[in-house]
């Protein structure tokens, strides 16, 4: 291999697809799952948290950079894992002769460090391994019967396993019994973690459940005030009133657009988590029970509905942020059309002072041509007064009136000719 020039990721992007497996489980076991939002900073705080139980118990400091770790502490074993909006935190114990039905993997676990947990609490769950020649399973399903529990059971791993839960929180855990019923250890361990990755990813799928109520509210108030601003705009009868409608219209689309930004994350991720829990459902391969309704049917009952609202409150947001959008350039186009008839009046004034202006000029041209005439008809004067003996028999008066016309049409064909000059500049520059 040394003689291949290797990506630097090969090694690393191998390893992913072997990264987090599954913990082997010898039946009877206790496991407890615990699953923690990030919120601000927990996560950083995450690793230092570990070294400190670590240090608790004589373990070498954890290395938390694969963003999973598996620390076995002898009464217990620990496996840590980070995801993008949480870490959870899994603890196994054997079942011992003699622990009592309320006991759990919790337990042994130094209880100020578990307190101390950083992130927000989102899901937790205890699971009971046990195997089938110890827990009788009719007898779990005749306990639920006479009192009318809702019980989920059904056999898993084609028949090699069964379980039971009611997905409701105890004590603020919600309860699995995993029954080994030809289970390997790996098969159990993998049956476990699915069942904590559905009820994980069935809680974080639902954190997008209030939003989407939230948002339809919003929404049901903005499609009632774009109606009603499509009445006005259909109403309006000046530019004053198009540009009061634009105004309203332009804040109406600055809401929806900030919701839109400030859910579009919740939604699409529910969708992916809801991806993941059937994904996880069918992994169970479950095989139904007579009278009891199986881990597909309740997510189908519960979480599906829960989940096609949040995707009906998206579609229905982005169409409602489409609709102002169109609306709002049709109006922007009747307020441009608007402001183009207003400013073709403008330019039709303009021509017409210009038109004015051209007269006024013209009048003006014509006296300019009477005083140029005048002050150069007494400068003609003045200097034949002075010439008057050389222009004998001529007497000034009679020269001055001479010039006359003559500098009126030289003037009248200057100002003229000027004029010309000038219509050429201004026709070349355009």
């Amino acid at each position: 291999m040394s003689l291949f020039e290797q990506h630097p990721l090969r090694q690393t992007l191998n390893d992913e697809v072997h990264a987090r497996p599954p913990v082997p489980l010898d039946t009877p076991e206790y496991v407890t799952y615990l699953a923690f939002l990030h919120h601000e900073g927990s996560a950083e705080r995450e690793t230092a948290h570990l070294a400190a139980l670590c240090g608790q118990l004589e373990l070498p400091a954890p290395r938390t950079d694969s963003g999973h770790l598996l620390l076995d502490a002898g009464d217990f074993r620990l496996k840590w894992e980070r995801h993008n909006e949480f870490s959870s935190y899994t603890f196994f114990r054997r079942i011992h002769p003699g622990d009592g039905a309320e006991d759990n993997a919790l337990l042994s676990v130094p209880t100020a460090w578990r307190r101390d947990i950083p992130g927000q609490l989102i899901a937790a769950t205890h699971i009971e391994v046990r195997s089938t020649d110890d827990v009788d399973p009719d007898s779990l399903l005749n306990q639920a019967s006479p009192r009318g529990e809702t019980l989920v059971a059904a056999r898993v791993a084609e028949c090699a396993g069964w379980v039971f839960t009611d997905f409701h929180i105890h004590d603020g855990f919600s309860r699995f019994v995993l029954l080994d019923d030809g289970l390997t250890p790996r098969q159990a361990g993998r049956m476990v973690q699915r069942l904590v990755e559905i009820e994980t990813y069935r809680v974080m799928a639902l954190l997008a459940f209030p939003v989407a109520k939230e948002v339809g509210r919003l929404l049901s108030h903005a499609e009632d005030e774009l109606a009603d601003l499509m009445d006005g705009m259909g109403d309006a009868r000046s530019a004053e009133d198009d540009h009061a409608v634009l105004g309203r219209l332009t804040r109406l689309a600055a809401d929806i657009e900030r919701s839109v930004a400030r859910t579009t994350f919740r939604f699409g991720a529910a969708a992916a988590y809801y991806r993941l829990v059937q994904q996880r459902v069918d992994d169970l391969r479950e095989t139904r029970l007579g009278g009891f309704p199986t881990i597909r049917e309740f997510m189908e009952r519960r979480l599906a509905p829960a989940i096609a609202t949040c995707a009906t409150i998206a579609r229905r947001q982005e169409d409602l942020s489409g609709r102002i959008a169109r609306n709002s350039q049709l109006l922007r186009t009747r307020v441009d059309i608007e402001l183009e008839r207003q400013n073709q009046e403008l330019l039709a004034q303009m021509n017409r002072r210009a038109k004015i202006q051209l007269h006024l000029q013209e009048t003006v041209e014509g006296l300019s041509v009477v005083a140029i005439t005048y002050y150069a008809s007494q400068l003609v004067n003045y200097v034949a007064k002075g010439a008057k003996g050389y222009i004998a028999p001529a007497t000034p008066e009679v020269i001055t009136a001479l010039s006359i016309p003559v500098i009126a049409g030289l003037v009248f064909m200057g100002l003229r000719r000027m004029r010309k000059l000038l219509s050429e500049e201004n026709g070349g520059a355009r």
